[in-house]
């Protein structure tokens, strides 16, 4: 592995966590370099356009995965599908998302955000309309689940890949800026949808509302364009093939760790319906709004929040020290969460701090990535990270279901979802931080 190929933001991810005692700004590879030279050569402006019409294009996604549990009651009756039997549509989405992303992200790399960007948006749209005609289970699966999950993944990891190469110098915040669109972006959509339901059916609310995304979302990829680093990144040479990161502890291990944060999330977001309902919070007003849908606005804008945040804080404390921080947090809000659940507006306010404890892994793994095996193949190499993200919609929608069936409680499922956290939290300071604080040193001049 070339040693040039680190970059300048594996020693400010590092910052604190180096074993060795080095001033993040004095260290700059030639990839570095490259990179700021090349970003100077356009308006200053450009990549800021770049980064709002990315959000826009990440708002325009999160709805299909993060208004889902309102979907399932009406859907379930309409369908006549068991909870863990419906829970696969919520879980083909995310895998779906996640496990074509490597492919996908080449495909971004290779013809530009502009063009598969908006085919994604596209079909997200188009995956509301044809589920909204779906009469059997096996419809909705490839209609919600196939097409959405496809069509969300293109977006996501396109977006996230383009802005960690257009921010060298803030990636941690530019990753969470667009990570927070996907997070707050259903923040306008829940109580409309929520009415919507109320009063219209489900059907008209996947046809409208898919109407809308893949229209927003589609103009806004319209102005999307590579930043010059990644189109002559060619030219320096200097980077980590996809091949040899997939060969490095640090890869898997990081692995690991978004795989079981994902569970804990995922878990949270596919079942909150669900265990409201048992909770007794379904049926209950806070500040004279009903307790659901106004948690579920309430997490989107928590979860979106999130992102930017925890990601700026990683640029000044370290990728590692941050996660723990965030990771036990979410542990901790669990916790308190299932202790006082039958308290409606507890159940809000709580539901909001596991959010903040959650969403951010969206913008500290990409980030934390490219700071290790920098920017050529940026978006490529996020995509197969974010596969993890589908084992966690694997363990936290249909086969939390079914845990909590055979047990017949929450509590065993909240136990294992806290369990995950508090263990990714140990493992960021405990192992991966050594773990690249000698890969730095090694790879070091």
């Amino acid at each position: 592995m070339c040693k040039q190929s680190r970059d300048n933001g594996v020693h400010r991810g590092l910052g604190l966590a180096s074993e060795r005692s080095v001033n993040r700004h004095e260290i700059l590879t030639m990839s570095d370099t490259t990179a700021g030279m090349q970003l100077t050569a356009v308006r200053p402006a450009t990549r800021w356009i770049q980064l709002g019409l990315g959000l826009i294009c990440m708002m325009a996604i999160s709805s299909p995965q993060y208004v889902w549990t309102l979907f399932t009651k009406p859907l379930g009756s309409a369908l006549g599908a068991a909870p863990a039997t419906l829970q696969v549509t919520f879980s083909l989405l995310i895998v779906l998302q996640t496990f074509f992303s490597p492919f996908q992200g080449d495909l971004v790399d290779r013809f530009g955000p502009r063009r598969l960007i908006g085919l994604g948006a596209v079909l997200t749209g188009l995956s509301w309309l044809l589920a909204a005609q779906a009469t059997s289970l096996t419809m909705l699966y490839l209609t919600y689940g196939l097409i959405g999950g496809i069509g969300t993944g293109i977006v996501y990891v396109g977006v996230v890949g383009q802005m960690v190469a257009w921010f060298p110098d803030r990636r941690g915040f530019a990753a969470g800026v667009v990570a927070a669109g996907y997070g707050m972006g259903a923040i306008v959509t829940t109580f409309p949808i929520a009415n919507t339901l109320a009063t219209a059916g489900y059907q008209t609310a996947l046809i409208e509302f898919g109407l809308i995304f893949g229209v927003v979302g589609f103009i806004a990829a319209l102005g999307l364009k590579a930043p010059p680093a990644t189109r002559d990144a060619a030219a320096t040479g200097i980077y980590t093939p996809t091949g040899t990161m997939l060969k490095s502890p640090i890869f898997w291990l990081m692995f690991v760790m978004m795989s079981l944060m994902s569970t804990s999330g995922l878990m949270v977001t596919s079942q909150m319906a669900a265990f409201g309902a048992d909770f007794g919070i379904t049926q209950a007003a806070v500040f004279g709004m009903a307790a659901l849908p106004l948690a579920l606005t309430v997490d989107r804008f928590t979860n979106g929040l999130t992102r930017p945040f925890f990601g700026w804080l990683s640029d000044q404390i370290g990728r590692e020290n941050t996660m723990c921080l965030a990771f036990a947090l979410e542990g901790v809000a669990m916790t308190l969460w299932l202790i006082t659940r039958g308290d409606p507006l507890l159940f809000v306010l709580l539901s909001g701090l596991v959010f903040f404890g959650w969403g951010e892994i969206f913008s500290l793994f990409p980030s934390t990535l490219t700071d290790t095996f920098g920017t050529r193949n940026a978006t490529r190499n996020y995509g197969c990270l974010y596969i993890a993200q589908g084992i966690g919609a694997i363990f936290g929608g249909p086969l939390a279901s079914l845990l909590h069936a055979a047990t017949s409680s929450w509590v065993t499922v909240f136990a294992v979802a806290i369990a995950a956290d508090l263990l990714t939290a140990v493992l960021a300071v405990a192992v991966l931080k050594p773990m690249r604080a000698r890969f730095v040193r090694d790879s070091s001049p």
